[in-house]
């Protein structure tokens, strides 16, 4: 397996400096990986540093390979592995939170998580105003935690 290198980054700009070196027709480039989670820095795997540093040399934005101690920016597939899998979207909410619903048909309205489903990454919720309460279930992803009995 070829091995995974560190490209330093500016700020903000790595998933530009990510699809210019995926754009570029390079056999000796396998993948790019840039992370939301890892501010600065895209992964590479290549068959070696010489191709990252050639290709790197025509990319603005790219700062670079990673270096420490003579080892050049190299990293194993265990220690990126954990940033190829997805994280469902209703990790972080809890029973009992305050959430706003940011999309659907009760978009803007505030309400009280009542039950999570994480196999089916959805939250059941019962609106604040409502006259009677109406639980309402919606994909993870259509709320936002406004405030949390775990905080």
């Amino acid at each position: 397996m070829p091995p995974i290198f560190a490209v330093k980054t500016t700020a903000r700009q790595e998933r530009t400096v990510a699809d210019m070196i995926a754009n570029r027709e390079e056999s000796e480039i396998h993948a790019v990986l840039a992370p939301d989670s890892l501010t600065s820095y895209v992964m590479v795997e290549a068959d070696g540093d010489a191709v990252i540093k050639r290709v790197l040399e025509e990319i603005p934005h790219a700062r670079g390979l990673v270096s420490s101690g003579g080892n050049v920016g190299k990293s194993s597939m265990a220690e990126v592995e954990h940033f190829l899998s997805p994280t469902p979207d209703v990790e972080g909410i809890a029973e009992g939170d305050i959430v706003e619903l940011i999309a659907g048909p009760f978009k803007g309205e505030k309400a009280r998580v009542q039950r999570i489903d994480e196999t089916k990454d959805q939250v059941t919720v019962e609106l604040y105003e409502a006259t009677v309460p109406i639980p309402v279930t919606v994909r993870g992803d259509q709320i936002r935690v406004l405030d949390s009995d775990e905080r």
